[in-house]
């Protein structure tokens, strides 16, 4: 499978069992993750922790730019305890990769994911990131067995609509995976189109890649119903 892997490698079993355990491997780029620099990431959500600590058992919301720079994420699920946990320009297998920094702490009861644009982007085809969402889905399921997992599907962008073709077709897959592995699947491609089927240039600001309030109103209706 082209997806990430879950952790870094085994213990060796020959290995004493008083010896401290070793540091962990820096990912391998791009098997494991887009880019190394997430870490500045992982140590500012180390350090907001630190400073004000989420409430176990609530809803993380997590993925890339859209997920991160939704301001209003509190605002527009009012009574959930909404935790933001997003990375800009992110891919699905750096979540699956930093799972263990951006999830397990926290002991959800459910997480939303937002990925996938931006790994259609770089090259990776509809396949793979099948197997990377089919990748993140076990890995949630090793330490969060109990955490419900809702899967939020790419968005159509001006500034990409190149990928329209792809972005179909990696939906598709991602659907039809996410039914069999119990996964909710929430379609906001579709509402984001506009009359000719092309993306809605409206919901959008300048760059014509992330959206404006207009945008994430919709994204607010479609996820609504998925947040428990």
């Amino acid at each position: 499978m082209l997806g990430a892997c879950a952790g870094g490698p085994p213990a060796s079993s020959d290995a004493p069992a008083a010896a401290a355990p070793a540091a962990k491997a820096a990912p391998r780029v791009p098997e494991q993750v887009s880019n190394a620099e997430w870490e500045t990431d992982m140590q500012r959500f180390a350090a907001e922790d630190a400073q004000s600590p989420p409430p176990r058992g609530g809803v993380v919301f997590t993925g890339s730019s859209s997920i991160r720079l939704w301001e209003t994420l509190a605002q527009d699920f009012p009574g959930v305890p909404v935790i933001n946990r997003g990375f800009g320009g992110s891919e699905l297998r750096d979540s699956t990769w930093y799972a263990d920094r951006t999830l397990v702490p926290y002991a959800p009861r459910q997480i939303l994911i937002y990925a996938g644009d931006n790994d259609l982007n770089s090259g990776r085809t509809p396949q793979q990131l099948r197997a990377d969402f089919i990748a993140f889905v076990q890995r949630v399921r090793r330490d969060l067995p109990k955490a419900k997992i809702a899967y939020i599907s790419t968005k159509p962008s001006p500034s990409r609509a190149q990928l329209l073709p792809a972005q179909r077709e990696a939906n598709a897959l991602v659907q039809a995976e996410a039914r069999r592995l119990g996964v909710d699947y929430i379609d906001i491609f579709t509402p984001m189109l506009d009359a000719a089927g092309q993306p809605n240039e409206a919901l959008f600001i300048d760059d014509r890649l992330h959206m404006n309030a207009a945008g994430y109103a919709i994204w607010k209706r479609a996820i609504a119903p998925y947040v428990k």
